[in-house]
């Protein structure tokens, strides 16, 4: 026993040894000055895990949830996070954002090359109501902190309702679409009720070994209201892993707001991943969109 416990601490501290040598190798494979200054963020060094994360909290932000006056520390933090990933370096973070910011922050990180992977909300009756963007990367350091400063700064300057939402005044009681101009854009026959012209789209998965699909909620739709000139096209675009940026850039191409990305489901093969969006505009153009973002869905 004695033997094994010697043994098991000489293990113990060579561990400990190992792992302040890997701390001090993460710090000098980051370039952590740079990042900071590129980004426009302070940071702090992980040792143990070799990984930088830099922190902008919102403190320009009056929220209020459920009653609770809200602090950045109660997580109203924007934040990214560098960790080497072989001759590359990876980022990931999440921006903390209000309704309208949501666009000019979205087309920040699209347009400087960094993914964006979720869109949702983390609370309950917050007043203003805050969103959270999740956003990674992965390529040169200075290129994904350059990047994310590029973010950062859209942030600072759409704060206090600086921001974009798109809007309208439209009651689909007195909707006049051409439903089969639209049709012949989306390549499918709609249908036309209440005022509401609707397409869907199926798509097919596996759950617990069994095949779902458009009925079950795999899908992909768009509705209309409004006028030619002046409508509004909503819906949800369903989508495996690889064609959720292709959509994302299809659709901001067009000026279609992103509202919503998140899973829907657990478990199916393969995943799929759902993107709700909002857009106003002539119906003609928002089909246009529609299609272009179909067709980058299908790759073409």
């Amino acid at each position: 026993m004695t033997n094994l416990n010697r043994f098991a601490g000489v293990t113990v501290g060579g561990l400990a040894v190992l792992a302040a040598l890997a701390g001090g190798a993460w710090a000098a494979a980051l370039n952590t000055a740079k990042i900071e200054q590129l980004a426009g963020a302070k940071g702090t060094l992980d040792e143990s895990e070799g990984v930088f994360k830099v922190s902008a909290p919102r403190t320009d932000l009056a929220v209020n949830v459920a009653g609770v006056k809200m602090v950045p520390a109660l997580g109203l933090t924007s934040w990214a996070a560098f960790q080497p990933a072989g001759d590359q370096t990876m980022v990931m973070g999440d921006m903390v954002l209000q309704e309208d910011q949501v666009v000019p922050v979205m087309d920040a990180a699209l347009n400087n090359g960094l993914a964006v992977t979720a869109l949702h909300n983390h609370f309950l009756s917050d007043s203003p109501k805050i969103m959270f963007m999740h956003i990674e990367g992965m390529g040169g350091e200075e290129d994904l902190a350059t990047a994310l400063g590029k973010v950062f700064t859209t942030i600072q300057q759409t704060s206090g309702g600086k921001g974009h939402l798109p809007s309208a005044t439209i009651d689909p009681a007195g909707s006049a679409l051409d439903a089969a101009a639209i049709d012949g854009i989306l390549g499918t026959k709609g249908t036309m009720s209440g005022g509401v012209y609707k397409a869907v789209f199926g798509r097919t998965a596996k759950m617990h070994g069994h095949a779902i699909g458009s009925a079950m909620g795999v899908n992909t739709w768009c509705a209309f209201a409004g006028t030619d000139q002046r409508a509004v096209v909503d819906g949800d675009f369903a989508m495996y892993e690889p064609e959720l940026q292709p959509v994302l850039k299809a659709l901001r191409k067009a000026d279609i707001a992103v509202v919503a990305i998140h899973n829907h489901m657990t478990m199916e093969e393969p995943r799929v991943l759902f993107l709700h969006y909002w857009g106003v505009g002539p119906a003609r153009t928002l089909a246009a969109g529609i299609k272009g973002a179909l067709n980058a869905q299908a790759g073409k």
